[in-house]
């Protein structure tokens, strides 16, 4: 973030502690993508996702005032994100797996028609094997690799240290191969 964003953001964090409904607005609008996302990809349902989002930013809005203003803001909205999807993956085990074909397809840049069919399978079938792992993997891989979240923000987000964070990461990308090869068969080895 810039200088100038974050220092914006900083105006409106304040206003928002002190009550001021547009700030945090402003504040929804700035991460609420990004906190969607997140959710999208780890619930893996899109209605659920967007109500699940809303009571993000609700859960964000009344634990503003306790917020540590030394954490980023983006952290500990991810932080508020994880847990209440890791809540909702709870729920779901306690009554029955959902599969993941709700998730939007990502257009591939690919110019021909087969290429980009190729690329849908092999993103269906990535999407497939993420659905597979533990969520702890799956939160862990989606933090580094789709957030682009540092080590330490991650440690942060996840209550762990930098260390710890670097060997769950290399054990989530190493259950992802596990279960992407099977699915991939030998095109994709």
């Amino acid at each position: 973030m810039r200088d100038e964003e974050a220092s914006q953001e900083a105006a409106e964090i304040a206003r928002a502690r002190a009550g001021d409904t547009g700030a945090f607005a402003a504040l929804v609008r700035r991460h609420q993508d990004r906190v969607f996302g997140f959710v999208l990809r780890m619930t893996g349902v899109r209605e659920e996702a967007m109500e699940l989002t809303q009571d993000i930013f609700l859960k964000a809005w009344m634990a503003l005032p306790d917020w540590r203003p030394e954490a980023r803001l983006s952290t500990w909205l991810l932080q508020i994100a994880r847990n209440a999807a890791l809540d909702v993956l709870r729920r779901r085990e306690r009554v029955g797996f959902s599969a993941l074909d709700a998730l939007p397809e990502v257009a591939d840049p690919a110019p021909g028609p087969d290429a980009k069919y190729a690329g849908r399978q092999r993103q269906a079938r990535l999407l497939d094997a993420l659905g597979q792992i533990a969520p702890e993997h799956r939160e862990i891989l989606l933090l580094r690799e789709v957030e682009d979240l540092s080590y330490a923000d991650i440690g942060t987000t996840l209550g762990l240290t930098e260390g710890t964070v670097k060997s769950r990461l290399a054990r989530a990308r190493t259950a992802l191969l596990a279960r992407y090869r099977p699915l991939a068969g030998d095109a994709d080895d």
